[in-house]
């Protein structure tokens, strides 16, 4: 028999406030970083009250790293230093590079109505941190949607999907990092099975309904709940009820990984350079 992926840990989010008081829920981020390389942080946004986003998030500088940001819901207005202008709306992604630096801001097209969505931190590989920065924005009807055999629905965002029946290529593909990032519908009664290759680092986030992974013996898992699996094995998921989940997978750089606030670098040297270089005006 094939081994399975085990379950290292299920966690809660915990609420959190960013950007000018954006209410968030922090799914990763903080203490223990290492254990999630090559990803950072991520941050779901889910309200329907705009006090918890009207605010949005002003200028603010990243280094090092690069930001995913999925809407679900919502619109969402991007500008940046560079020039960029871009208008995120449901359905669509934002893949921003960092890398050497960039400043942008991320405010609310909307006065009212729901604000839902993702935002996921990917780390850039040292000899990448100090590269062109880069922007790119990815309308829903350029994201690939395609349905398994027993009916899940799987948003392909990055990667290459492949549960042996199907195989389909993601909106993006990143070198070194190899992200893939699956949205995933599993009406009540479905299961799949994506392949993954062994060697990356596996994680389920469990954002509506109930999740099942049969062969672990868990308890199905419920909403707001993120489940890190080992690194080698197969997987098999299933929802008696319903769930929608964002399957998360890429390769660790296995890198130091120093962060302070917004920049991301492999030492306490590179971190104090990028605050230098942002308080004189030459981060990018």
């Amino acid at each position: 028999m094939t081994s399975q992926r085990r379950i290292i840990s299920i966690q809660p989010g915990q609420p959190a406030s960013d950007g000018a008081g954006v209410r968030l829920n922090r799914v990763i981020g903080g203490p223990g970083l290492e254990r999630f390389d090559p990803f950072l942080m991520l941050d779901e946004f889910s309200t329907d009250n705009p006090d918890d986003y009207i605010a949005g998030f002003p200028p603010h500088p990243h280094r090092g790293f690069e930001t995913i940001t999925y809407m679900l819901e919502g619109r969402m207005r991007h500008e940046d230093h560079l020039g960029n202008v871009g208008l995120l709306g449901s359905g669509a992604v934002q893949w921003m590079t960092a890398a050497r630096g960039i400043i942008h801001s991320e405010m609310p097209e909307q006065e009212s109505g729901a604000m839902r969505g993702f935002q996921l931190w990917l780390n850039l590989p040292a000899k990448d941190k100090l590269g062109q920065a880069g922007y790119r924005d990815i309308p829903a009807s350029e994201i690939p949607c395609i349905n398994t055999a027993s009916g899940v629905e799987v948003v392909v965002i990055a990667g290459e999907f492949d549960d042996g029946e199907i195989r389909q290529a993601g909106a993006v593909q990143r070198p070194y990092t190899e992200p893939q990032l699956f949205d995933l519908h599993l009406p009540a009664g479905s299961q799949v099975a994506p392949r993954l290759a062994d060697g990356q680092r596996v994680m389920l986030y469990v954002y509506q309904g109930l999740l099942e992974l049969p062969e672990a013996g868990a308890q199905p898992i419920s909403a707001g709940r993120l489940v890190r699996l080992s690194d080698a094995g197969a997987l098999h998921l299933a929802s008696a009820h319903g769930a929608r989940v964002l399957l998360i997978a890429g390769t660790p750089l296995n890198e130091p990984i120093v962060q302070y606030g917004p920049f991301v670098m492999n030492s306490r040297e590179e971190i104090e350079q990028a605050m230098r270089d942002f308080r004189d005006g030459v981060l990018a």
